[in-house]
C-alpha cells in the first residue's frame, strides 16, 4: 500500500479500491434485484439480504486493502480504527425501492482523511451509473465530468427532498417545507434515494435538494460530489455540514440563499404563495 508521507494512503488508491468494492456490491444487488428477502429494523425501516450481502463484501474489500481504517456501515454499524481514514458506507440507498422492484437505488461509499470527505462513489448498478469524485479534482459521471445547473431563480427550479419514516407520526414531517416550496417552484420531487438525489444535483438535473433525516453515510459521497460539480452544500440554516449533521441542503449554489429563505418559513409560510 502506497502512503504520503503523513501515513494516509494515496486518494487514487482509496478510490481505485472503493470504485472496486462498489462494482462488487453492485453485482450482489443485481443478482438479487427482484428476489431479495426482506427483514425489518423497526416498523417501517426495510432492511434485505442484499443489503447485508454487499455490505459484508465492501467490508471485506476495504478491510483487506487497508486494515488499519475505520469503517461505518449502515448495516454492521461503526468499526473503529488506527488511521485517519475512515469510511462510510451505504450497501443499498433506497432499500424500500430496492425491495419493491423500482430500480432507483445505489451503492454508496465516500472516505474521509481527518475529517474532510476525499472520496465519493454513487453507483446504481441497473443504470449502470456511476457517480465519482476526490477531492480537488471534479465529480464525474461513468467518466464525463459534472456540472451542477446553472438555474438562478427558485421559481424555474425543480428540487427534491425526502420524508422520515413514517411521515405521519413524526414531528417534523417536512410537509410544511414541501408545500412552501412547491408553491414557489417548478416542481418538488421524492426519489426514495440520497445518494441518487445529491448524485443528480451534481449533474445539474435538479437544482436543489433538502432533506431532514438523514445519516452520515446516506449523504456522504454525494455530498462531495455535489461540492466537487461545483454546488453549494449546508445545514438548512446556511451553517457547515458536519458529521453527525441529519439535515442538508444541497444547491447549484445561485439558489441557496433563496432556498434557505423559504426553508427558514417553517409552517408560518404554509398560505403565502
Amino acid at each position: 500500500m502506497h502512503k504520503t508521507e503523513h501515513g494516509a494512503p494515496r486518494l487514487e488508491e482509496m478510490f481505485a479500491v472503493a470504485d472496486r468494492a462498489a462494482d462488487e456490491a453492485g453485482a450482489i444487488l443485481l443478482e438479487r434485484f427482484g428476489k431479495a428477502k426482506v427483514d425489518y429494523k423497526g416498523q417501517f425501516d426495510l432492511v434485505t439480504d442484499a443489503d447485508r450481502a454487499a455490505e459484508q463484501r465492501i467490508v471485506e474489500i476495504l478491510r483487506d486493502a487497508f486494515p488499519g481504517h475505520g469503517i461505518v456501515g449502515e448495516e454492521s454499524g461503526e468499526q473503529p480504527g488506527e488511521s485517519r481514514v475512515r469510511w462510510l458506507v451505504d450497501p443499498i440507498d433506497g432499500t424500500t425501492n430496492y425491495a419493491h422492484g423500482l430500480p432507483l437505488f445505489a451503492v454508496s461509499i465516500a472516505a474521509e482523511v481527518d475529517g474532510e470527505l476525499a472520496v465519493g462513489i454513487v453507483y446504481n448498478p441497473v443504470y449502470q451509473e456511476k457517480y465519482t469524485a476526490i477531492r480537488g479534482h471534479g465529480a464525474f459521471l461513468n467518466g464525463r465530468r459534472l456540472a451542477v445547473s446553472d438555474t438562478a431563480e427558485l421559481e424555474k427550479s425543480m428540487l427534491m427532498t425526502g420524508f422520515p419514516y413514517p411521515v405521519r407520526s413524526s414531528e417534523e414531517s417536512n410537509i410544511d417545507h414541501f408545500i412552501n416550496f412547491s408553491n414557489r417552484c417548478r416542481a418538488v420531487r421524492r426519489l426514495g434515494s440520497a445518494a441518487l438525489d445529491l448524485a443528480y444535483v451534481a449533474r445539474g438535473a435538479l437544482d436543489g435538494y433538502w432533506d431532514l433525516y438523514l445519516h452520515p453515510w446516506d449523504l456522504a459521497a454525494g455530498w462531495l460530489l455535489v461540492e466537487e460539480a461545483g454546488g453549494k452544500v449546508t445545514d438548512l440554516r446556511g451553517r457547515p455540514l458536519t458529521y453527525g449533521v441529519r439535515q442538508i441542503l444541497a444547491t447549484n449554489g445561485k439558489i441557496h440563499d433563496e432556498m434557505l429563505r423559504v426553508l427558514a418559513l417553517g409552517k408560518t409560510g404554509l398560505d403565502t404563495p
